[in-house]
């Protein structure tokens, strides 16, 4: 039995002859909150489509709850999702917006609406119709229509953009909060890879339909770690000064430049070191690799360090 909640098999969507989605491999596991990484227009859009059934495959299979083929299309009532803009009617209250929508999936004996609206923070909202509701409202309400049928996955796409600083953060907190207390699995898209980073445990980066990288927060943290950084002349003839400091974690960037991952505190001393034996350093410096840099570095096929 596979480990993941859902999983893809060189998922692809094709429109005429070109690919919006490109033979894509995604591995979600059960409790993740998986960031969907890429610029627009990379196929973000278009991959989440496809996992929540509002766009058919060309190609690939999609796997959801441990069954493929038409057994994983009956687990798409267990899918909620907002894409792009939610479907609300304006002249209509939170609470009849998520009565009609309790209405049309057929779960009219259910009421839980009070307990969706206090968890996406729209409690005291009364009768308020959406037509005044701020964009960080109706993202709220979205989440809430969203979560009506109690899904196992979320699938949000770019449910922060657009969002004032404080949107951000009240979003950003329901989402932990529902993964933490009600132990369902989110998979959101975002180009703003800093927020992302605030509550993703996973990442898979997206280029011009094809996945590029997937990646735990842990490792992706890693890879942004600090570092000492040293322009100098001879880079490989400085790496023997390095090693008998003690040093070990280094790399040799290129014909000038050398990084150090460990002993960050140790930059004069290695200053110094490298002096006495007569390397001509240009700079040293202690820098850090942005996540945005990252994953430009990613798209661009380039080596950030």
């Amino acid at each position: 039995m596979s480990d993941y909640l859902l999983e893809t098999r060189s998922l692809s969507k094709k429109y005429n002859d070109r690919f919006a989605v490109e033979h894509v491999d995604l591995h979600i596991k059960r409790g993740a909150i998986y960031g969907l990484v890429g610029k627009n227009g990379a196929g973000k859009t278009t991959i989440m489509r496809m996992l929540s059934g509002l766009a058919t495959p060309s190609s690939g299979e999609i796997s959801l709850f441990g069954e493929s083929g038409t057994q994983a299309k009956s687990h798409f009532s267990r899918i909620g999702v907002l894409i792009e803009e939610p479907g609300l009617y304006e002249d209509m209250s939170a609470v009849d917006n998520l009565k009609l929508k309790q209405i049309a999936i057929g779960l009219r004996g259910r009421d839980y609406i009070s307990t969706l609206l206090n968890m996406v923070g729209l409690a005291e909202i009364g009768n308020k119709k959406v037509k005044e509701f701020s964009l960080g409202m109706r993202q709220r309400l979205g989440i809430a229509m969203a979560l009506i049928g109690e899904p196992d996955l979320l699938i949000l796409d770019e449910p922060i953009n657009g969002l004032d600083p404080e949107g951000i953060v009240e979003i950003r907190e329901i989402l932990i909060k529902l993964v933490e207390e009600k132990n369902i699995t989110i998979m959101i898209s975002s180009h703003l890879l800093e927020e992302l980073a605030k509550m993703a445990t996973v990442y898979g980066f997206i280029n011009k339909g094809k996945l590029i990288q997937e990646i735990s927060h842990e490792k992706l943290m890693n890879e942004c770690n600090q570092f000492i950084e040293i322009q100098l002349d001879a880079p490989m003839l400085a790496t023997t000064v390095i090693e008998k400091l003690g040093i070990l974690n280094y790399k040799v960037v290129n014909r000038n430049t050398i990084r150090i991952y460990e002993q960050l505190s140790r930059s004069s001393e290695i200053n110094l070191a490298l002096a006495k034996e007569n390397s001509a350093i240009h700079s040293i410096t202690t820098s850090q690799v942005s996540l945005e840099d990252y994953f430009l570095a990613l798209t661009e096929g380039t080596n950030y360090g």
